[in-house]
């Protein structure tokens, strides 16, 4: 029965080279990636030099994310093997900044999965194929702006390039005298919802004791990518899932939303190997089910989204800079002011990660290391962003926020020497 080492890295927003350090913790973590039979990644980039088919979109993912194509040579000197592609920021150039992205990574030979011409090729699973078996991927997201999705071809039409898409709808739960309330005032302001409907600012309201805001996948996304797992558990030996998920439970920005909970568990019991979650820039908790991974989020990897060297007006005028005389350190500047990756208590956790190493033999999960990673938030903004392992008490204090949000799940890490070994 073989085994097989795979690691997960979080999310890739990379804008400057790699490749040119040198510090021994810095190719330690380099070597770690590069040895293991498989790495998995989100790249939450695009790949373009300004084409005049890559036009910024009027809708971003925050910022609009772009590295130069020359960037991917970089990822194959980090031993990144297969990344997703299918993120909030998958469109921030439109389909032209989309298409010339795989097309880049197609000349270098990193495997891709999450976007596509049409809906078809964005669901389909990805193949690696290593000495030790193939590895499969799908990867979808459920944030993004709604003309970011890939749509279906027709026999008569060709279909709509874009990203593989988990939807889901939220709902609120209120109090029957709060929601009359409700109806009230919204009827006193003209704001009429259909007949036999509570909805109100376009939100959804259902009667029930227990308030809270709760959210309700889409059916058929979901069968589409579970339909995806099924086909790549046939065609691979190992079958990862990643999906791209901003969304929380209530406030709680340390636990995913409930359909991502419910889907991450689908994707395993379809026979999913390891689920990956990313996109809310933190760490969240690791599940075990059934001898399988689930990470709900891996946090940043690569955090360089603040060195982008052009943006779009729109991207001034969302500051109010002027869009004129404006230039990228400007926007900056002004972003850091208020961006959550600098102000508030929780601004540190965006500047931490893991590498999960994983080894398999053949289904079953043997082993399990959780190394913990320091992304340099300290640094000015020429260098930070870029991982180097954590060591003492940093490295302990990282493993303790990922032990203490996998602990609801049943999880427990034991933490020797710089190291987190998740009890299977």
């Amino acid at each position: 029965m073989k085994k097989i080492s795979i690691v997960g890295l979080g999310d890739l927003l990379l804008s400057m080279k790699l490749s040119i350090y040198t510090e021994p913790d810095y190719l330690e973590m380099v070597k770690i990636i590069n040895e293991a039979d498989a790495a998995v990644a989100n790249l939450e980039t695009l790949l373009h030099n300004y084409e005049d088919n890559a036009y910024p979109s009027a809708e971003s993912g925050g910022s609009w994310a772009k590295a130069d194509p020359s960037i991917v040579e970089e990822l194959r000197w980090l031993g990144v093997d297969i990344v997703s592609t299918a993120n909030n920021h998958s469109l921030d150039y439109m389909y032209g900044g989309l298409l010339n992205t795989i097309e880049y990574l197609k000349k270098v030979g990193i495997k891709f999965a999450g976007t596509g011409r049409n809906l078809t090729e964005a669901r389909k699973p990805t193949y690696f194929e290593t000495p030790k078996g193939r590895v499969g991927l799908i990867a979808a997201a459920s944030t993004f702006a709604n003309f970011g999705r890939a749509g279906l071809a027709r026999r008569d039409l060709h279909g709509r390039p874009g990203l593989n898409p988990l939807r889901y709808k939220e709902y609120i739960v209120i109090k029957e005298k709060i929601l009359f309330q409700i109806k009230k005032i919204t009827s006193e302001i003209g704001l009429i919802s259909n007949p036999g409907e509570n909805k109100f600012f376009g939100k959804e309201f259902i009667e029930g004791e227990e308030m809270g805001i709760h959210t309700q996948i889409n059916k058929c996304d979901m069968e589409g990518n579970l339909e995806a797992i099924r086909e790549a558990k046939r065609q691979a030996d190992w079958v990862i899932f990643s999906l791209h998920c901003h969304e929380r439970y209530m406030d709680d920005n340390d636990r995913p939303a409930e359909f991502i909970e419910e889907f991450a568990r689908a994707s395993i019991d379809e026979g999913a190997h390891m689920f990956l979650g990313h996109g809310p820039h933190v760490l969240r908790g690791i599940e075990i089910r059934e001898g399988k991974p689930i990470f709900y989020s891996l946090g940043n990897f690569v955090y360089q989204n603040f060195t982008i060297e052009k943006l779009p007006a729109d991207f001034y005028m969302k500051l109010d800079l002027d869009p004129y005389k404006g230039t990228p350190a400007d926007v900056f500047d002004a972003r850091e002011k208020t961006h959550h990756a600098f102000q508030g208590d929780n601004a540190y956790k965006r500047w931490i990660s893991i590498i999960p190493y994983t080894v398999f033999e053949g289904d079953k999960l043997i082993e399990l290391k959780i190394i913990p990673v320091r992304l340099g938030k300290e640094k000015p903004r020429s260098q930070r962003g870029r991982p180097i392992l954590a060591r003492n008490a940093e490295a302990d204090k990282i493993l303790q926020e990922i032990k203490s949000l996998s602990a609801a799940y049943g999880t427990d890490i034991i933490m020797k020497n710089g190291v987190g070994y998740v009890k299977l």
